[in-house]
């Protein structure tokens, strides 16, 4: 969208001028998701508001011929695969010059008012840099709060789904690039993607964290859901994968100074555990994930994170109010501290929650995450003489009992537990019958403890 400004006498009239988006398609191979892809587009997309480029990484298939046969596609035929991130770069070069851009993977399945609602958010504040859509899957939380049987069902659904609604745009720090509205501004600024993760994966990661530098911010637009296959055409050889993902993984940590899993670190399993908190600390920020997370699900709280680790630091602050170290807040000033795992980090875990209590409100709670060192996991592990150390170094190990014996000796009243279980294997199953153990006891079959301690 463009903004006009019309004067009249003092006042101004404002218009908003919808900009028509470039649709950055990648093929190789996999025509029956191309076409499922593009005939989505067709059908649920405004029409004279879009450009489609496909860029086709020489499929070996019948794709060449079926893109070659639609009129309405701008197609780039590549001589050999050169990989996503490059590929996408072509097809951002060949795209017209005014557009924004929007990067959409083939297997893909858009719905009603997906990319009106995307624009909307991208275009509600000229901070603004990069909107993402929700799917079917829960990877960076960016799945729908809906689930399907059909295709039929699902378009229904998103139908229902799709009424753009500010309160559900969720600041975040990484959008997932199967569905990315990228502003031409921004696009033009960063050059594209980093093409050194060739063919793909963690650029998306990459390019995300580049528009936060540049101090845009990014949203997911839970308004505006499509389905994902995820991932199709890598997969299909697990070794290849898996090498790749090591490949660029440490290409990643080289480039920003921590590793890529630091946007995993949501402290999601126990956010939710808040109870209408006003004034709350983010202990361990990281790059910000928890911190956006937490503004997100508590909109009316004053929040703030800690971070030392000087890289992660230097994006966390760029999308709150972060410090570096937590002396330079005021004591007593949080009813509600959020701590994540900390504990099984630190060096010395009584000395921190003694601390921590200081910048406690009278009354305030502590809300942190526990691996239950009695799961049956660890218990087969044992019987098996395969505990390995490095699975384990550098990390506190604690019983549920454990946990709340620190907390009362340090002057916290006890809290309580909420577990989180899993399926059992039936190496776990046949264990637990051999052990005869109870009900009353199969709290340590849980894998995560989540402890709320307040005075």
């Amino acid at each position: 969208m463009r903004h006009i400004s019309l004067r009249f006498g003092i006042n101004y009239i404002v218009i908003f001028m919808k900009k028509k988006t470039s649709i950055i398609i990648l093929t190789y191979n996999n025509l029956a998701l191309t076409k499922d892809c593009i005939e989505s587009i067709r059908k649920y997309t405004e029409k004279d508001t879009y450009e489609i480029i496909v860029v086709d990484n020489c499929s070996q298939d019948e794709t060449p011929g079926w893109l070659k046969a639609q009129s309405d596609l701008h197609v780039i035929f590549n001589q050999e695969n050169v990989g996503f991130p490059k590929g996408c770069n072509i097809g951002i070069a060949s795209s017209s010059k005014e557009n924004d851009i929007l990067l959409l993977n083939n297997d893909t399945i858009v719905t009603t008012n997906w990319l009106s609602n995307l624009q909307e958010c991208l275009y509600s504040d000229e901070k603004i840099g990069a909107v993402g859509a929700v799917s079917n899957h829960g990877a960076n939380l960016q799945a729908c709060e809906f689930t399907y049987e059909n295709f039929d069902e699902m378009q229904e659904k998103a139908l229902k789904n799709n009424i753009s609604d500010s309160s559900r745009w969720e600041e975040k720090v990484c959008l997932i690039g199967y569905c990315m509205l990228i502003k031409r501004e921004v696009i033009d600024e960063l050059g594209g993607l980093d093409e050194g993760y060739t063919p793909g994966y963690i650029e998306d990661n990459d390019l995300s964290l580049r528009i936060v530098k540049l101090g845009y911010k990014l949203y997911l637009c839970h308004d505006a859901f499509i389905h994902h296959y995820l991932g199709t055409a890598f997969r299909k050889d697990e070794q290849k994968f898996n090498r790749l993902i090591l490949k660029n993984r440490d290409y990643f940590e080289k480039k920003w100074n921590f590793d890529v899993f630091s946007f995993d670190h949501s402290k999601n399993l126990s956010i939710f555990l808040g109870r209408e908190p006003q004034e709350i600390l983010d202990y361990h920020s990281e790059i910000g994930a928890s911190l956006l997370r937490i503004r997100y699900l508590f909109p009316n709280a004053h929040v703030v994170g800690v971070e030392s680790d000087s890289s992660k630091f230097a994006i966390s602050k760029l999308l709150g109010e972060v410090t570096d170290d937590i002396k330079k807040i005021p004591k007593n000033s949080f009813d509600t501290i959020f701590i994540g795992n900390v504990l099984e980090e630190v060096e010395k875990p009584l000395f921190f929650i003694h601390e921590l209590k200081e910048y406690l409100k009278p009354g305030g709670y502590i809300i942190g995450e526990f691996s239950n060192i009695n799961n049956i996991e660890n218990i087969c592990l044992l019987f098996k003489n395969s505990w390995y150390y490095q699975n384990f170094q550098k990390q506190n190990h604690f019983t549920k009992s454990d946990i709340s014996k620190m907390f009362l000796e340090e002057g916290y009243i006890d809290g309580y537990f909420y577990p989180f279980s899993k399926e059992f294997t039936d190496e776990e199953k046949d264990v637990l019958k051999k052990f005869s153990l109870s009900e009353e006891v199969k709290d340590i079959y849980y894998s995560f403890r989540f402890q709320k301690g307040f005075f």
